[in-house]
């Protein structure tokens, strides 16, 4: 248990690093990582997918306050927006636990690469968003964020790059859609980390340290160590080129894709 808390403190000072260079919460790194060291420590197979999913929602509620806490600092959050998709959010995000928790881990794990490489074509074209100039409506607000919801639960992922694409489509600004993203992040991650601690109570021979699907000491490495290294990401992010940086992200996503296809 202790050697995982070790790893798992490195695991969060790298994902906090991504963080703030590239404004995600780190579940595209914290899964298969934890996917390896779950195995590694030869966690139940059945089970090992669903708990990486789970602990790294429930380290993404740190990194999201931390982001939330900094966003409204500056005063670029949209706080009505957050307000309007958070219901839709945490419903979503509900109900993709419940399908994690339903299909076959081999299914989960094909999703988790199918995901794995959208975001990593996403990245690699590097391609500017498009800003729309009209607002949707509570409806299509309320549709979407539920699909949100439950894709991040399903992948485990604070959502950033679904809902900020959504945002910008609308009228926010891209300083503004990142900062709603980033509070949109907080009832994803504990909408699904409550569903699955809560649906993981039932199942039986589960790792010692474990919250239902949610493994403690994993996750209080990942949320201290990218504590440390989240604000140094951000003040990186204004000195690098982010375009030949998220390029270079892409490759470390698709050789992670690639190793986990082969796993």
């Amino acid at each position: 248990m202790l050697d995982i808390a070790i790893w798992s403190l490195l695991l969060g000072m790298v994902t906090g690093l991504l963080a703030g260079l590239f404004g995600i919460g780190g579940g595209l790194v914290i899964v298969p990582v934890l996917i390896f060291l779950f195995t590694e420590k030869e966690f139940p197979a059945h089970v090992t997918m669903i708990m990486a999913i789970a602990t790294s929602l429930a380290a993404i509620i740190i990194t999201a306050l931390a982001s939330v806490y900094a966003h409204h600092r500056l005063g670029s959050v949209r706080w009505y927006k957050v307000i309007r998709l958070a219901p839709g959010i945490m419903a979503g995000a509900g109900l993709g636990a419940w399908v994690a928790n339903r299909i076959p881990a081999e299914q989960l794990r094909l999703i988790f690469i199918s995901f794995l490489i959208y975001v990593g074509i996403e990245m690699a074209r590097a391609k500017p968003l498009k800003t729309g100039n009209t607002e949707y409506t509570r409806l299509i607000d309320g549709v979407v964020s539920c699909i949100i919801g439950l894709i991040s639960a399903l992948v485990g992922i604070g959502g950033g790059t679904l809902t900020v694409p959504y945002l910008v489509h609308s009228h926010f600004p891209m300083r503004n859609a990142v900062a709603v993203a980033g509070a949109c992040g907080l009832p994803i991650a504990i909408g699904g980390t409550f569903s699955y601690a809560l649906l993981g109570l039932q199942v039986t021979n589960l790792p010692e340290g474990s919250l239902g699907y949610v493994y403690l000491p994993a996750f209080s490495g990942i949320a201290l160590g990218s504590l440390f290294t989240a604000p140094l990401g951000a003040k990186l992010a204004n000195k690098l080129p982010a375009k030949q940086l998220k390029r270079y992200f892409s490759l470390l996503i698709f050789a992670i894709a690639i190793s986990l296809i082969r796993h």
